[in-house]
């Protein structure tokens, strides 16, 4: 009998694994589709300059349409996901992605385009909630952080999809027919998603009303997040095209940059947030502001004579400045009142995604003029700001903390 309970019993745990394995999976794939657009466009922005006649200043504003809608819909975006789920916020987000991604397949212009890219600020609006809510209701607390942070790096694999193998397939297909295979990916994902989530719980009865603007550690953490944004977005958006127009890369080489990029964001997402127990995870923001702020000054580097160090530059990007977002989710779930997780993540995310729409309009008008030294110095000093939000809630808290203590 005791021989019966133990199999039993490591069956169970076995099945758990393979359930949060699976479950890591589909999270992963929701973050990868949930911003792709973005990396697409960055990918693909030497094509889509040329192809549809849009200048660098307006490949920008794809990037500030989509994520000022992002930013104004996230508190929404979490109340809905703490109402309804993240079963049925997923889906809503991979179908609403598919159907982002394929009308900017079909856009004949900047009009469309633009209004495509709106379109994709909603999934960018549900993703962190529904996807952290998945983990506090399914994933053991243990895990939890591990689980966040390979779920975080999925939005890296997206911007890999872009600048590898998508890329590759615009160079032999068109950009249309790489932008229309990510729009039937999504779509498969969804019906994924519907399959292979469980039902949602009812939904809970109205609580008390909770305040719309950030305060305390939440606030800290979107003050954080919104510098950090902004230099990562003017990164994403604009480093393709600054290695074929400074560096004179071909287009599939400097998509290869945001692929090095994704790759090394991965890598750091995954390894800091494992790294992020309470007690250190506080500390981490500020030194990762720290790191970023390296990593653009190897940029600036790069458009004077020291060309090889954008390279150098697109890793510790990955390494520092994209390791960010998945650490502050990691905080949020650990510090969220019951029933506030998804509120709590989609108002942190609310203030990166106002980052990732104020960074690149500023970044384009340099690049407009070829002052790309000028724009990654201003991408470092948007790093600088995010690191000295991050080192100064980190003393705060440690007093704070010190103080209920005793």
């Amino acid at each position: 009998m005791a021989g019966t309970a133990t199999g039993t019993g490591t069956g169970t745990a076995a099945a758990e694994r393979t359930a949060v394995r699976r479950l890591t999976v589909l999270l992963t794939c929701a973050m990868a589709f949930s911003m792709l657009q973005l990396f697409l466009l960055g990918a693909l922005g030497p094509r889509l300059v040329d192809e549809l006649g849009i200048t660098p200043t307006v490949l920008g504003l794809t990037t500030t349409i989509g994520f000022g809608t992002a930013a104004v819909l996230s508190p929404v975006g979490g109340r809905i996901v703490d109402r309804f789920g993240p079963r049925r916020s997923l889906v809503a987000l991979l179908l609403v992605a598919a159907a982002a991604l394929a009308l900017i397949a079909a856009a004949p212009g900047a009009g469309l385009l633009l209004g495509a890219v709106a379109l994709g600020g909603v999934p960018q609006a549900l993703a962190n909630p529904a996807t952290n809510k998945a983990i506090l209701a399914a994933v053991p607390t243990a895990r939890r952080g591990a689980v966040t942070g390979l779920k975080q790096s999925g939005v890296q694999l997206g911007a890999f999809a872009a600048g590898l193998p998508l890329a590759a397939l615009a160079g032999g297909l068109g950009w249309r027919a790489a932008v229309g295979t990510a729009a039937g990916a999504a779509l498969l994902a969804g019906v994924w998603a519907a399959c292979a989530l469980p039902n949602d719980p009812p939904a809970p009865a109205a609580g008390p009303r909770t305040p719309w603007v950030p305060c305390g550690p939440v606030a800290w953490l979107a003050g954080f997040s919104l510098f950090l944004g902004g230099g990562i977005a003017s990164v994403n958006t604009y480093l393709a095209l600054f290695g074929v127009r400074e560096l004179a890369m071909d287009p599939t080489t400097a998509g290869t940059l945001v692929a090095v990029l994704g790759v090394t964001g991965i890598a750091g997402r995954v390894g800091w947030s494992k790294a992020a127990r309470p007690g250190r995870a506080e500390w981490l923001p500020g030194w990762l502001g720290s790191g970023a702020l390296g990593a653009a000054v190897l940029l600036a580097a790069a458009a004077g004579p020291a060309r090889p160090l954008v390279w150098a530059g697109a890793v510790a990007v990955g390494v520092f400045a994209v390791s960010g977002n998945a650490v502050t989710m990691v905080i949020v779930m650990q510090r969220a009142a019951p029933g506030r997780a998804g509120q709590d993540s989609a108002l942190v995310a609310a203030g990166f995604f106002a980052g990732f729409a104020a960074g690149p309009p500023l970044f384009g008008l340099l690049a407009e003029s070829g002052r790309y030294g000028t724009g990654w110095l201003l991408v470092a000093a948007e790093f600088a700001a995010a690191a000295a939000v991050g080192f100064v809630w980190a003393a705060r808290d440690r007093r704070a903390r010190a103080g209920r203590v005793r």
